[in-house]
């Protein structure tokens, strides 16, 4: 899979947006001017006015770019995705971040700072993944691939937040195990493991129970 950012759009309204991107993932919105973008950009200040209107603008333009990108990895039907999830080169929707956002790319840090403080993006972006999730997880019960869940809901959602706690807690968990998990050598490792809790699970029996 290829990077889904088009590092080859130059022009002064995409390097605004990408500046503004990567402020906005380092400090947040609000603590970050409309001159410190254009400083950033290698522009003026009224060329970002220009461009965007105002700061709510351009975070509108980032917020657009940035739901775009990720749903860009999502694009393919949920039967494909199957497919893609079980076969026998499968990944882990965390593993299609790492591949799809290339080291360094400010989008990973953006979409957790969004999801923190509950922003309204980050909440329609985490609803549309959501139903994705439950679909796909739908797709492989059918296949054979996913026994068959009690409660879906509960599922898909527990699926999802374990993918995206790579997002949330990434650094934490670098420091936890040695490896930035969102790097090649990090996913490998991650992936390794949860898929063997997965599909052969972590314990021998629940808790109160005894073994067979």
């Amino acid at each position: 899979m290829s990077s889904v950012i088009d590092d080859g759009d130059l022009t002064a309204r995409a390097t605004i947006r990408n500046a503004a991107l990567r402020l906005f993932a380092e400090r947040g919105h609000d603590a970050v001017t409309m001159r410190e973008i254009a400083t950033a950009a290698g522009v003026s200040p009224a060329l970002v006015v220009h461009h965007f209107g105002s700061k709510d603008g351009l975070r509108a333009a980032v917020d657009d770019y940035a739901a775009k990108a990720f749903d860009s990895l999502f694009t393919m039907d949920e039967r494909a995705l199957a497919d893609m999830l079980t076969g026998g080169n499968s990944m882990s929707v965390a593993e299609m971040f790492a591949r799809a956002f290339p080291h360094g790319s400010p989008l990973p840090a953006y979409l957790r700072r969004l999801l923190l403080i509950n922003d309204p993006a980050a909440a329609a972006l985490f609803g549309r993944w959501y139903t994705l999730t439950a679909r796909l997880l739908e797709a492989m019960t059918e296949m054979g691939a996913a026994r068959p869940a009690e409660d879906p809901a509960v599922r898909a959602a527990f699926f999802l937040i374990n993918d995206l706690a790579l997002i949330l807690l990434r650094n934490q968990v670098a420091a936890a195990i040695g490896v930035d998990p969102l790097t090649p050598e990090g996913i490998a490792r991650w992936a390794k493991e949860v898929t063997t809790v997965y599909t052969q699970g972590a314990f021998l029996a629940a808790p109160g129970e005894e073994p067979s």
